[in-house]
């Protein structure tokens, strides 16, 4: 790795440390973790962006693991918050630490917001196009192209179910429209926790329809985006958890889209714990329902996303150094 760095000129490469290092330090302002690298979805021209500012700019932080022997399965991850704000720590960063000790690359999704003027289709946008950015770097990030999955919670699943399930074109895709916007935006496998699915008042969280689709969305636009009555042949193998007892987002969320995956004959597989809540990541207060990452993972083997012998990996930098540089070089030639 390193002699691919020091292969390229030197401009770049210090270019790249810097880089790396305020990438670093934008990390840690998000949360603890700083060993991971702040990519831009767009160079250029952000589609359907407002403004200039921080909230306008959808990114992802990248965690790659280091050495890994082969290329490597990849997940992106949309953290909830009931499309109102982000949990970009237990929902993002925890997970992503996880994922990568696992040789998973993993990336967070810091999506646009409906509470700064971004609702639907911007956020399935800004899906797409992480799904398209990581698909279009999988060689150079040392990834599978056809082992990219997303996983989603509480409304960050709705919008990765989203992408599972709404694939007609957005007019405002165009604008951005690049080397990275030709190539496919379908997911390989979806990772559903505790997730919105319906826009159904009997099922729907609210709170969360009524930040994406607005105070009172048309009923075309309810039907179009609850997706558990828009799964087709080419909706991904689902993995999906809920808690019994979540009263927040009710279980029949997930109980729905998986009878659609049957009905369809996509292959899925549903854990329903009996006591968890909402919420809870990865965290032990859950009690065993913070324990689907292994039942996930399990499931990613059985399904063939993940090497059956997949070892530990050390976290390192190197890869990362090589990835700041490749930003630095995109918007070089841009």
């Amino acid at each position: 790795m390193f002699a691919m760095i020091f292969g390229r000129r030197k401009m770049g490469y210090w270019l790249g440390v810097w880089i790396m290092g305020i990438g670093a330090a934008l990390c840690a302002a998000e949360s603890p973790q700083a060993d991971c690298v702040v990519f831009p979805l767009w160079q250029e021209t952000i589609p359907g962006a407002l403004g200039s500012e921080e909230k306008d700019k959808p990114m992802l932080y990248v965690y790659l693991p280091s050495d890994a022997p082969a290329p490597t399965p990849a997940v992106v991850i949309c953290p909830g918050g009931g499309y109102a704000h982000l949990a970009m720590d237990h929902e993002g960063r925890e997970i992503a630490e996880r994922l990568r000790r696992e040789n998973i690359a993993a990336i967070v999704l810091k999506y646009r917001l409906p509470g700064d003027g971004y609702r639907h289709p911007i956020p399935i946008l800004d899906a797409r196009r992480a799904i398209q950015t990581v698909r279009f770097h999988a060689r150079d990030w040392n990834i599978h192209p056809d082992r990219i999955g997303i996983l989603g919670f509480s409304a960050g699943g709705h919008l990765a179910s989203t992408s599972g399930t709404f694939f007609e074109e957005i007019a405002l895709s165009s604008a951005g429209k690049d080397a990275v916007g030709s190539v496919s935006y379908r997911p390989n496998f979806l990772v559903l926790v505790y997730p919105v699915i319906s826009m159904q008042d009997e099922w729907t969280h609210r709170g969360s329809r009524a930040n994406l689709l607005g105070p009172e969305p048309p009923q075309e636009l309810i039907e179009r985006l609850s997706n558990e009555r828009q799964i087709t042949k080419d909706t991904p193998p689902t993995f999906l958890i809920h808690a019994d007892d979540d009263k927040t987002v009710l279980p029949e969320n997930s109980i729905l889209f998986y009878q659609g995956l049957r009905k369809a004959g996509i292959p899925a597989e549903l854990h329903i714990y009996r006591k968890g809540g909402h919420g809870f990541g990865t965290r032990p207060t859950a009690g065993p329902a913070a324990g689907w990452l292994e039942d996930c993972l399990k499931w990613m083997k059985q399904m063939g996303f993940l090497p059956t012998e997949q070892p530990a990996s050390e976290t390192k930098t190197t890869s990362l150094l090589f990835l700041m540089e490749q930003t630095d070089e995109s918007e070089a030639e841009s």
